[in-house]
């Protein structure tokens, strides 16, 4: 097998200006989509909610912190953010599981954590709310 160095090289460069105008692309969405919330903060929201104006830096801001916040949208609704997407995946999995490890996954979260118990109060559930207790026991936690 021979291969054209030549060719291969035009190859490499034509990427490498491709990978070098990246960044610049990336800047110039950013700056857009910066200019276009302050635009639409300042003509909209001072008559609507009564708050002040911003400026183009408070809104790259409120641009940069709501895309970590709510995520970057990705390929084929894989957007959201990452505790999202793990509820996703957590409920996919439980869906997959067996009825036996359905009942085994419930069982061990229920040790765990007290997941399922409601109303139980740690010393004898809702019982225990209508016992008067002895003065004994009120003088041993005193201590």
């Amino acid at each position: 097998m021979i291969i054209d160095f030549k060719k291969n090289k035009k190859m490499y460069t034509k990427h490498k200006a491709k990978l070098f105008l990246i960044p610049f692309g990336i800047a110039a969405i950013l700056a857009l989509i910066s200019y276009v919330v302050m635009q639409l903060w300042n003509h909209l929201l001072p008559d609507i909610l009564h708050v002040g104006t911003i400026t183009y830096w408070q809104a790259m801001g409120i641009f940069v912190l709501s895309k970590i916040l709510f995520g970057f949208g990705g390929k084929g609704g894989g957007g959201g953010a990452p505790w999202m997407r793990r509820k996703q995946m957590m409920e996919e999995r439980f869906r997959n599981m067996s009825p036996e490890d359905r009942e085994k996954f419930k069982s061990q979260w229920k040790d765990r954590c007290g997941w399922g118990r409601r109303g139980e109060h740690r010393r004898g559930g809702w019982d225990a709310f209508g016992e008067e207790k002895p003065e004994a026991d009120f003088e041993e936690e005193a201590k």
